[in-house]
């Protein structure tokens, strides 16, 4: 059956620059093993396939498969699909804001804003401060001393994010991490005069290698929660990723009255066409 199939990217304005996500439009009938095996196949970080909502609320409902394993929730892959299921409705159909994506994770809104498509965080699942056995397994992974972490966190809201904390983007930027055993991210300020605030980058483990992701939507939102929460970082904010990738990623936090965090990135249909599966 052929169905319809959007590549988009994601965090960047730049074309082919952000983080690219595979979005099957109608994913109906589709087993759960038919979905793992094109998204082993397109071997992006993720790949998305688009489905009836269950819930009354929710505009659309969405899977979300890496090569290996289905999330719950994850943040390119939000705004991705939501872009490409906005460009393939009829107009009454993308008409509502904010838009309700139904996960795994639960029902996330989507609104539109100047800086491109926004996703409202998700809550953690675990945060606090990590053990000493932890701390030294993170330096040991990212091949620093102790005395360089200043300070490492849980900040997991579906893929099972840690977060270390260093004392400057130069420092994230000249890690150069060994073989990893969970979803680990790296934040560290940039100077005042650069433009943006922070340097991310996010590293996990794939078939015994370390890989990284070019922009994380979910690992933003989960650093926001904690940089803003403990007063490291003010919102709004614009953070930086990719850059050890020649990527050029720009991830976009901020903070509404009832202090929800919203994370936004420009969104761009790359790839259209259909998919037989």
């Amino acid at each position: 059956m052929r169905r319809p199939f959007a590549q988009v990217d994601v965090f960047s304005r730049i074309p082919f620059a952000g983080n690219p996500v595979a979005v099957v439009l109608d994913g109906s009938g589709l087993s759960t093993e038919e979905m793992q095996r094109f998204a082993r196949w397109t071997n992006l970080s993720e790949t998305t396939f688009v489905l009836e909502p269950t819930a009354p609320e929710a505009d659309y409902r969405v899977r979300i498969f890496t090569p290996v394993a289905e999330l719950p929730f994850a943040g390119h892959p939000t705004l991705g699909t939501c872009h490409a299921w906005l460009e393939a409705s009829p107009p009454a159909a993308g008409g509502g804001d904010p838009i309700v994506q139904e996960c795994g994770a639960g029902l996330v809104r989507v609104r539109r804003t100047e800086g491109g498509l926004a996703f409202a965080a998700p809550p953690l699942v675990r945060s606090g401060p990590v053990d000493d056995a932890l701390l030294a397994h993170l330096g040991a992974m990212l091949g620093v001393e102790l005395e360089d972490i200043v300070d490492a966190q849980w900040v997991d809201n579906g893929p099972g994010w840690v977060a270390v904390l260093l004392e400057s983007a130069d420092a994230v930027l000249a890690l150069r991490p060994g073989p990893l055993d969970l979803y680990l991210g790296v934040v560290g300020p940039l100077p005042e005069h650069a433009g943006e605030a922070l340097e991310v980058r996010a590293f996990f483990p794939k078939d015994g290698a370390t890989v990284e992701d070019p922009v994380t939507g979910s690992l933003n939102a989960s650093l926001a929660e904690w940089l803003i929460r403990t007063g490291l970082v003010e919102a709004p904010y614009v953070a930086r990723q990719g850059t050890a990738l020649g990527c050029e990623g720009r991830v976009q936090i901020s903070c509404g009255s009832d202090g929800e965090i919203w994370v936004a990135g420009a969104t761009s249909t790359r790839i259209e066409g259909q998919v037989e599966l």
